[in-house]
């Protein structure tokens, strides 16, 4: 899946809560000074080019929506990050947070529950 730019991965935050909308609805999300409507409306429509929105057509309006869900984008992303900067190692991403002290002790035992929990529901798939 193809990385997004920080101005088209704000478009696709505003269309993944709104879940469609016109282009003056995606600019109403957005704190001011509100990008320009022809700014907006170009980064949609690369976004569609992409793959990532399609849209329903009014005449010469169109509707927004995204074909790519924000889970399935936030998994993609992940594994490029880690596969990018450790090695495509989830442990020594975490090894990195817990040594920056970036991870509270409250988070590392939340992360250690999930991970039980995980190796347990493997372990009975087997």
């Amino acid at each position: 899946m193809r990385e997004l730019t920080r101005a088209e991965e704000e478009i696709m935050q505003v269309l993944w809560q709104v879940k469609k909308g016109f282009v003056k609805d995606i600019l109403e999300r957005f704190d001011d000074p509100k990008p320009a409507y022809n700014t907006v409306s170009t980064i949609v429509r690369i976004l569609q080019e992409k793959g990532f929105v399609d849209h329903k057509a009014y005449g010469r309006t169109h509707e927004y929506f995204p074909i790519v869900s924000k889970d399935e984008y936030s998994k993609s992303h992940l594994n490029t990050f880690v596969n990018n900067y450790f090695s495509n190692s989830f442990g020594k991403m975490v090894s990195f947070f817990a040594e920056e002290k970036e991870i509270s002790i409250k988070e590392m035992e939340e992360i250690m529950k999930i991970m039980e929990g995980e190796v347990k529901k493997q372990k009975t798939e087997r």
